[in-house]
């Protein structure tokens, strides 16, 4: 590992995570690198991509050349990715410059000139070459997968569903790669259309439709604050390049002193942008209704990439939360409430993507209480082996939702596993979800144990109490995830088709409701089903969904690779890659805790709370998955009067109804949010429309049109009435003389 004390750049020292006393991050200056202009293929390839689709769309294309053109497209830009990292010297990051875009200036008084520069440049170091490794990579892959997925829509709406998927790449390149925060608010944006798009893909169906609304909406008001964040920036530094901030806090003596107001809302603002597109309260409700979107679509943004866009977002801006000595702990805070919230939804869902969404909401929350406690090795690891078994199991889940005619509720499938075609999809889901439970040795545990061995090692009070919550979150974790497997693929091989039998082609629905009051955990179904005069089958699918299938799980098992390096004594590849970014944090990974600093361990002891910790992870997650066993698999009629006996009490009742309508959060906003909203609308509407219009617009105008109406007697083109208008003007005339001649004037 390069020793970035080494490098020849001003010391970023942040105080306010590491403790007095603690070494400073050093931040190396960027290197221009021209010679690395042929990194931009990797935005050029899918924007390249889109083009082609919308042609093939403009010409009415019947076949899977979009699908075809797509993945060409995004294996050509993994590649040019994997040949970045291979060559991109590892002494600083490095800066390309690809077009001069947004420069220009003005006079500030006198002789000053002030300048706005935000050229289309890449700033490429490590963080940036992990991120877009699994971004392109994953994204190559479920876009091989989604040809065979999408083939029902081919002719249809096959080229604009692959259109919107190059639209993606192209936006999660810009946002990653981009050079300075104009860039990454483009690709901020260009994320969130994306995601628009394909939410509503199915725009024939309204709870699509409603969804990708949501989503949208929802976004918007976390952009505002990334919005606000950048212009705060601006205003502070008189920079938006990633360079010229890093040099700027740099040649700060202490930032944390004495900053401004402005400064010191930075970090405020930039979290709320990442809450808003990462899902986490009060923003996360738009995620688990983006699930109407097809499964490819889940997979692919709403598991592996875009969601890990506010993680982005505020690992590479990391110096700047340093200021502000309570902005991570609101991160912690919010990440860990997120965790267990959304866990305890997750646990009550019959809608197996619904359970996975939650389980993304979740795992996200993780990953923030990671940047939270000062692990950024821990959050980033966690983005990077989650990314792997969370794609997995979404895939997972569209594979079996295409072969079982849409179905998606657990309480109308079981055995999968013993089902011809189903074998390759029930060991590969087995495999994601030991890895998502926190199996003892698979990436998940090692990447999540990272995070809550830090939150106890930390020595701060309020990061240990997010300990043993994200400790009680990571057992529900264990719990509902194998909940899933058993019911679907363990027990007797029972299965129902879904809605599609009957003539629903929509592979993005949810099938089931989440709801399912009154009927337990009753399987439905038996081996076969009746349609029409046909016994109905599921299939299996073929190569390219199975082969995804199989890469992607050996990607969630190397994934803990790193993990088996360090402990040989060796550097752990993902933690190397984060030192020698802007989110490095040496010190914070042994055991500083802001403000409680002075209570930070020795490095043995910072070993023995790890060991500690995994330990106790471990049996937690096996004792999930054991009470998931007995109530899901060993005696199913246990889990049915477990809940009939919650419902019965009274006491009790509000704890079932309350998990499986998601703590009724949606219809709390509803009632704050939604119904003022439409009742303020429909009263400026009346306002609009009866007093601005009706009064004050064409009231003003009305008054020369009543005026003309009551002289147009006099001017009606007869003779006559033009002589008698004459006459009794001048009788007028006459009058006011003599008025004025009697009063002596």
């Amino acid at each position: 590992m390069i020793e970035l004390a080494s490098l020849s750049t001003a010391a970023l020292h942040l105080p306010a995570i590491l403790g007095e006393g603690a070494h400073a991050v050093t931040i190396p200056s960027a290197i221009a690198s021209p010679e690395f202009a042929w990194a931009g293929l990797i935005l050029l390839l899918p924007a390249i991509s889109a083009a082609l689709c919308g042609l093939c769309a403009a010409f009415g294309v019947k076949s899977k050349l979009p699908g075809a053109i797509t993945a060409i497209s995004l294996i050509a830009a993994f590649a040019t990715t994997l040949s970045l990292y291979l060559k991109m010297p590892a002494d600083a990051p490095r800066v390309v410059h690809l077009f001069d875009w947004i420069d220009f200036s003005w006079k500030t008084g006198g002789a000053t000139w002030t300048q706005f520069l935000a050229p289309f440049s890449l700033y490429i170091d490590s963080l940036t070459l992990l991120w877009m490794l699994f971004v392109t990579g994953l994204g190559s892959l479920i876009a091989i997968y989604a040809t065979e997925y999408m083939e029902a829509d081919t002719g249809k709406g096959y080229a604009r569903f692959f259109g919107s998927v190059s639209i993606f790449l192209f936006a999660m390149g810009s946002l990653v790669m981009g050079g300075n925060l104009i860039l990454l608010y483009l690709g901020w944006e260009g994320v969130g259309l994306a995601s628009y798009l394909l939410i509503g893909y199915y725009y024939n169906r309204p709870s699509a439709v409603a969804a990708a609304k949501k989503a949208f909406i929802m976004n918007r008001i976390g952009d505002l604050g990334l919005a606000l964040g950048v212009f705060l920036i601006w205003i502070n530094y008189g920079t938006l390049e990633y360079d010229g901030i890093f040099k700027a806090l740099a040649h700060t003596a202490d930032p944390a002193s004495g900053a401004s107001w402005s400064a010191a809302m930075i970090p405020y603002c930039l979290m709320l942008g990442a809450f808003g597109k990462s899902a986490q309260i009060p923003l996360f409700v738009w995620l688990p209704d983006a699930m109407e979107g097809p499964t490819p679509v889940s997979a692919l943004i709403h598991a592996a990439t875009m969601v890990t866009a506010g993680l982005y977002l505020i690992a590479r801006t990391y110096p700047l939360f340093a200021l502000e000595p309570h902005a991570l702990t609101v991160v912690a805070i919010v990440g860990c409430s997120t965790a267990f919230v959304a866990a305890t939804i997750g646990m009550a869902q019959y809608d197996i993507k619904r359970v996975m969404a939650y389980s993304t909401v979740s795992q996200l929350g993780y990953m923030f209480l990671g940047l939270g406690v000062g692990t950024t090795f821990g959050a980033v690891y966690h983005v990077f082996t989650h990314a792997f078994f969370k794609a997995l199991l979404f895939l997972c889940c569209g594979a079996i939702m295409h072969g079982m005619a849409g179905q998606l509720d657990l309480r109308k499938m079981s055995g999968l596993r013993n089902v011809k075609g189903f074998g390759v999809i029930s060991w590969t889901f087995l495999i994601g979800c030991l890895c998502l439970a926190g199996f003892p040795f698979t990436a998940g545990f090692f990447s999540k144990d990272s995070i809550i061995a830090q939150a106890f090692a930390s020595g701060n009070p309020t990061f240990v109490t997010l300990g043993w919550l994200a400790l009680l979150t990571a057992f529900l974790t264990a719990y509902y995830t194998f909940r899933v497997w058993f019911r679907v693929c363990g027990g007797p091989t029972k299965y129902e088709p879904g809605d599609e039998m009957h003539g629903h082609d929509d592979h993005g629905h949810d099938h089931g409701n989440g709801h399912g009051h009154g009927h337990g955990h009753d399987d439905h179904g038996h081996g076969h089903a009746a349609h029409g005069n046909h016994e109905w089958h599921p299939h299996g699918p073929r190569l390219a969904i199975n082969g995804v299938l199989l890469v992607i799980c050996l990607g969630a098992v190397l994934a803990a690779v790193p993990a088996y390096m360090a402990m040989r004594g060796e550097a752990n590849w993902v933690e190397t890659m984060v030192q020698h970014s802007s989110a490095a944090l040496p010190s914070a990974e042994h055991g500083h805790g802001g403000e409680h600093a002075h209570h930070a361990l020795s490095f043995t002891g910072i070993e023995d709370v790890h060991k500690a910790t995994s330990v106790v992870a471990s049996t937690v997650g096996i004792l999930g998955i054991l009470i998931a066993a007995y109530f899901h698999l060993l005696n199913r009629s246990a889990a049915d009067k477990l809940r009939q006996a919650l419902l019965s009490n009274s006491l009790t009742r509000w704890l079932p109804l309350a998990m499986e309508n998601k703590w009724y959060v949606d219809e709390v906003y509803h009632v704050v949010f939604r119904f003022p909203a439409s009742v303020l609308g429909h009263v400026f509407h009346f306002i609009d429309k009866h007093v601005i219009d009706g009064f004050v617009v064409n009231g003003g105008a009305r008054v020369p049109l009543e005026v003309g109406r009551l002289f147009q007697p006099l001017y009606n083109g007869a003779l006559q009435g033009y002589a008698a208008t004459m006459a009794g003007g001048i009788a007028l005339i006459a009058a006011w003389v003599f008025w004025i001649w009697l009063h002596g004037s």
